[in-house]
C-alpha cells in the first residue's frame, strides 16, 4: 500500500497543502475497507471518523417514512465523508453504506480535533475547505430533496 502521506498529497481535498502539514495529518489517518452492503456510518451514532473515498462507491441516505430509502448522494473516488467530527456533538447525521468494495482513509476525528486545537492554522485550513464541501452537498441535498419532496407528496 501507498505511505499515507503519498495518498493524502494526491487526494484532491488536500491539494497544495504543504508537506509537513500533510504529514501530521497522516498521523490520524489509517486504512479501512468495507465490503459492498456493509455500513460506514449510521445516523446518531459518534462521529469518530473522517473518511476520504479513494476507491469504490458509498451511498449517503435517509430514510423516508413515506418513501423509505433515500440516497441523496453516490460519493465515488476523489470525495470526503463525514464532516460531523468538527462539530459538537459529534453525532453523525446521515446513513453511509458501501455500495461496492470501497477503500479509504479514515481520520480519528480526537486526533484532528487535537491537531486543529494546537495549531489553529490546520484547524482553519481544514475548516475551510470542509466548509466549501458541505456548502456544495448541501446544494446538492436540497435539489434532490425537493425532487424527493414532488415524488412522495403524490
Amino acid at each position: 500500500m501507498a505511505e499515507i502521506v503519498d495518498v493524502l498529497a494526491q487526494h484532491l481535498f488536500f491539494v497544495g497543502l504543504d508537506p509537513i502539514t500533510l504529514r501530521i495529518l497522516a498521523g490520524c489517518a489509517g486504512y479501512e475497507r468495507f465490503e459492498q452492503g456493509e455500513w460506514i456510518m449510521r445516523q446518531g451514532s459518534e462521529a469518530d471518523r473522517f473518511y476520504l473515498v479513494y476507491s469504490g462507491r458509498v451511498s449517503l441516505e435517509f430514510t423516508s417514512p413515506k418513501c423509505g430509502t433515500v440516497i441523496l448522494e453516490t460519493l465515488a473516488d476523489g470525495d470526503i465523508l463525514g464532516a460531523s467530527w468538527m462539530f459538537e456533538p459529534y453525532r453523525c447525521h446521515w446513513d453511509a453504506r458501501a455500495l461496492e468494495p470501497t477503500y479509504t482513509l479514515a481520520f480519528n476525528a480526537k486526533c484532528l480535533r487535537a491537531i486543529c486545537e494546537d495549531d489553529h492554522d490546520i484547524g482553519y485550513e481544514l475548516m475551510k475547505r470542509f466548509s466549501s464541501a458541505l456548502i456544495k452537498r448541501l446544494q446538492e441535498a436540497r435539489l434532490k430533496c425537493s425532487d424527493i419532496y414532488n415524488v412522495c407528496a403524490k
